[in-house]
């Protein structure tokens, strides 16, 4: 038990969960599980966007979509207060833990391994009228998605498991679920667009598009989405390629990079137009020097062509490439 008349002068001493719990007032101590909150960043958002979770280190850490802010606990006390250095976050997350424990008793939680969900199974199933409607919205045809291994699914299991035993499972079965598929037939991502609360469910690591990437453009875009990416290639516009990160959030490794940098004479980033897409395509900016287009028309490409139509995005795209290029 941590003792309420000790002056904490160490960071080091003070438990990491503490300033999780302190600074996003959360319902539940942490002991290893991972959690998603409304965002303490924006207040217009509806949907949890912000998630609590254990890093590979053991330590906890948050990634906030809504705002694209993530970090440690010192990152955390730096966004919600501005402060100007680490340093800075440093010596408030003590004076307050100082006067927390002044009038409380804190003892960390054992942290136990937490069981999560994974994919367990699915089915692919035929195109209905149903699924046609929905991607024809994208001006996105069979082909498109038979391209980047689009498949519509009749159903997936998600499975929940402790050293082998099965504690849970969920079957989702309904219209409107769909496969995303590397070109060796593996799964590694499902898309439910009409389930506002979780659109995506991640199976695996993959940066999109890059099986189709052959190297014998001029260009290289990166988009935020697939379904972007897709809507990009219906465009038509020559001598460029595309990927897509896990999420714009999500940073490409420089390790992967590498290979495209030396490959392609220009790499251009194209986001969604909101500030999150903005706040990521000015961090490749600095972390590669690639330059960035803004599509002013919907929140992001494959809405712009749904709500304007393809000639209309397709110009505007082409102005902007060539602004730059």
């Amino acid at each position: 038990m941590i003792s309420t008349k000790k002056i904490i002068s160490d960071l080091n001493d003070i438990p990491r969960e503490w300033v999780f719990e302190h600074y996003l007032n959360l319902g539940e101590r942490l002991s290893g599980q991972s959690l998603k909150i409304k965002s303490v960043f924006s207040s217009k958002d509806k949907v949890p966007s912000m998630c609590i979770y254990i890093d590979n280190a053991g330590r906890y850490k948050f990634k906030d979509f809504s705002s694209g802010y993530g970090g440690d606990g010192l990152n955390l006390v730096m966004y919600l207060f501005n402060l100007s250095s680490r340093g800075k976050a440093s010596f408030k997350i003590m004076d307050d833990y100082n006067e927390f424990i002044s009038n409380n008793s804190y003892i960390p939680l054992e942290y136990k391994p937490q069981s999560k969900y994974a994919v367990s199974d699915f089915e692919i199933r035929h195109w209905t009228t149903l699924d046609k409607s929905y991607w024809q919205m994208y001006k996105l045809t069979s082909a498109m998605l038979e391209d980047y291994n689009v498949h519509p699914l009749s159903f997936y299991t998600m499975v929940k498991e402790d050293e082998g035993r099965v504690l849970d499972s969920i079957t989702i079965e309904g219209n409107f679920i769909y496969g995303y598929f590397r070109e060796d037939g593996s799964l590694y991502k499902i898309y439910t667009p009409k389930n506002k609360d979780n659109k995506f469910i991640k199976v695996r690591d993959y940066i999109q598009g890059s099986d189709q990437v052959t190297f014998e453009s001029k260009y290289l875009v990166i988009l935020s989405s697939l379904k972007d990416l897709m809507c990009f290639k219906t465009l038509g516009i020559g001598n460029v390629e595309c990927i897509a990160p896990d999420s714009e959030n999500s940073m490409i490794s420089k390790s992967f990079m590498k290979p495209y940098i030396d490959k392609f004479s220009k790499i251009i980033i194209l986001f969604d137009n909101d500030e999150p897409g903005l706040k990521s395509a000015k961090k490749y900016k600095t972390q590669y020097g690639f330059d960035y287009i803004n599509l002013e028309l919907s929140k992001d490409l494959s809405d712009s062509v749904k709500d304007h139509g393809l000639e209309v995005v397709r110009n505007e795209v082409f102005k902007l490439l060539k602004s730059i290029l």
